[in-house]
């Protein structure tokens, strides 16, 4: 009997090399129904990720998809040298109407959290008006290089969509009062990445 993989809406984040992989990755996801928006942004990685993900690099596609299982399809046949993320929303906590998106911030829990550590955590989320979508995923990753470590939290990730001023410093901190907020109450989040969205492609 064949088992049927369950497929997830989510992001994808793709180094952007200039070279033939990441122009051609780039030019499909344009052209595809399954990319609901796509954009060009830096990336940021914590000191504590950097060393899960030596293979980083700074800039990326971020794209937006509905079925994860084309962008597994689609990671695999251009595979790079530098780190593709892949990151499912298995559970949204919460979306609303909110300004354009200018950054996307990713966290990471350290413990398996109750049902009402995650109501409260949302109810933190809730509080913060900038903040349009937030979501548990997890995180799959794409590289032709194998990274020595596992990363351990990869069920355990945390995505924000946020909206604010085109500083994206002021944003970054924005997002750092929110975390130590969060850790205030108990429970052990990091920043993963922050992704400063450059410029719309779709």
């Amino acid at each position: 009997m064949t088992v049927q993989q369950l497929s997830h809406f989510g992001y994808v984040c793709s180094p952007y090399l200039h070279n033939h992989e990441s122009i051609k990755l780039k030019d499909h996801w344009l052209a595809s129904d399954n990319i609901e928006a796509l954009y060009f942004v830096t990336g940021t990685f914590s000191n504590e990720s950097k060393l899960y993900f030596p293979n980083s690099t700074n800039h990326y596609i971020l794209g937006k998809f509905k079925d994860s299982q084309y962008i597994q399809e689609d990671l695999t046949k251009h595979n790079q040298e530098k780190t593709s993320f892949l990151f499912n929303i298995h559970d949204q906590l919460f979306e609303r109407i909110f300004g354009k998106t200018n950054f996307i911030s990713v966290y990471y829990l350290e413990i398996d959290e109750t049902k009402d550590d995650y109501q409260d955590i949302t109810n933190i989320f809730l509080k913060r008006e900038k903040i349009g979508i937030a979501g548990l995923a997890s995180l799959e990753t794409f590289c032709n290089i194998p990274c020595k470590f596992t990363f351990p939290y990869a069920h355990n990730v945390v995505i924000l969509e946020v909206a604010g001023e085109k500083n994206h410093q002021s944003v970054n901190n924005y997002c750092e009062q929110i975390k130590r907020d969060i850790n205030r109450k108990g429970h052990m989040i990091t920043n993963l990445i922050n992704l400063s969205i450059l410029e719309t492609l779709k």
